[in-house]
């Protein structure tokens, strides 16, 4: 039987008492905690940690959000931002999740490419 791993494998991290400015590209799950600002690129998650402030053009595949970002957010699967969680901007995903007491100011557009082909896929299995 496979087992679940509980907790994503965090290959890199930006601690809270450290500012960066650039741009960050990685291939597993990134977190951070401290000051960002540039852009973030990934094929996979990104977690902002409470204590983070984020001002960025982000593009990943899904991002948890806990802190404050600011910004143009891309995520090809999905975007939730937890209760603490504060974001100003423009949001394009197929899923987004907002908790109760999260603030979100900004526009969203969900993905219909996205959504039809997940959508499409369904279709095809019950036709079949």
């Amino acid at each position: 039987m496979k087992q679940i791993d509980p907790a994503p494998r965090i290959s890199g991290f930006i601690d809270r008492e450290t500012e960066l400015i650039g741009d960050i590209k990685f291939k597993e799950n990134f977190r951070i905690d401290g000051v960002f600002k540039g852009k973030i690129l990934s094929g996979n998650g990104l977690i902002i940690g409470e204590t983070a402030e984020i001002e960025a053009d982000i593009d990943v595949c899904s991002l948890t959000i806990n802190g404050r970002v600011k910004g143009t957010i891309k995520a090809k699967d999905r975007i939730e931002i937890f209760s603490k969680g504060r974001v100003i901007g423009t949001v394009t995903t197929p899923k987004l999740i907002i908790e109760e007491g999260a603030f979100f100011q900004g526009s969203c557009q969900m993905e219909m490419k996205a959504l039809e082909s997940k959508n499409r896929g369904v279709d095809e299995k019950i036709v079949k």
